[in-house]
């Protein structure tokens, strides 16, 4: 996985798999929400996304008042995004 910023602009690229990319995103997400209320996550091509991922940004969301918009690279990570309920909190949609 490799992710690079541009201001707000979030973008992942390679599968979110494990506990590591889950800390990179962290790591990441903390930087841009110091200057940032309003950030854009780009998933360019992962089919996936962790629970602890998914957690975190809930918590930037519902917690911290973070507005988070999510593009989404692959139809079966949205798809997962929307049976969870989820695409309307991120306001996921297909890049």
């Amino acid at each position: 996985m490799e992710i690079s910023i541009s201001s707000n602009v979030i973008t992942i690229t390679g599968n979110i798999k494990s506990v590591n990319d889950f800390q990179k995103i962290k790591n990441f997400l903390d930087e841009i929400i110091t200057q940032h209320k309003s950030i854009v996550i780009d998933i360019v091509d992962s089919l996936s996304i962790t629970s602890s991922v998914i957690g975190y940004l809930n918590k930037l969301v519902l917690k911290d008042g973070v507005n988070v918009q999510m593009r989404v690279g692959n139809s079966q990570l949205l798809n997962l995004l929307d049976d969870l309920a989820l695409t309307s909190i991120f306001h996921a949609k297909k890049a």
